[in-house]
């Protein structure tokens, strides 16, 4: 049996989007168009098992939050593709909160982004789950786990901004 994850160790957002899940699907899934409005660029595709680099790109979908982001332009970072369950769950690792170039992250553990995929009436509920910051060091786990609380609301609504267009 293993224990519950505490309310520390994850974040967990919901939104329902106006969207039919096959658009929603591909939104999350393809690594342009998830980078179109996450706000980053992508050096390939999602691929099961592989890594791949983003690098900061404002998001495309918000000004205000493009401004956000518009600091971070161009740093990049390591995501690890976990798995890819077509129409249902995207997973990817990350260091969270990986911005300071004189920092090697490379050798903290990453959390874990989960995309689930729900019908809901019309629409779709889309629940990204980030876990295992209990892990990060401590020096920098309060501060990646608050970064990420705020970041993951902006992202529910730039995909739904993107959704929308």
């Amino acid at each position: 049996m293993s224990l519950p994850m505490s309310s520390t160790d994850r974040i967990v957002k919901s939104v329902v989007l106006n969207a039919p899940r096959e658009r929603v699907w591909r939104a999350i899934s393809d690594s342009t168009q998830f980078g179109t409005w996450f706000g980053m660029n992508l050096d390939g595709p999602f691929i099961a098992g592989k890594s791949i680099t983003g690098r900061i790109a404002p998001t495309q979908v918000d000004p205000e939050v493009a401004k956000l982001q518009e600091p971070h332009a161009g740093l990049a970072f390591d995501l690890l593709v976990d798995s890819i369950e077509p129409m249902n769950r995207f997973a990817l690792r990350w260091h969270p909160g990986a911005i300071d170039p004189a920092v090697d992250y490379s050798r903290e553990p990453m959390t874990l982004i989960e995309f689930v995929l729900e019908d809901a009436g019309a629409g779709t509920r889309l629940t990204i789950t980030e876990s295992g910051f209990d892990r990060i060091p401590l020096a920098r786990r309060a501060a990646a786990r608050e970064g990420n609380e705020g970041g993951w609301e902006h992202q529910l609504r730039l995909i739904a901004k993107y959704l929308e267009r």
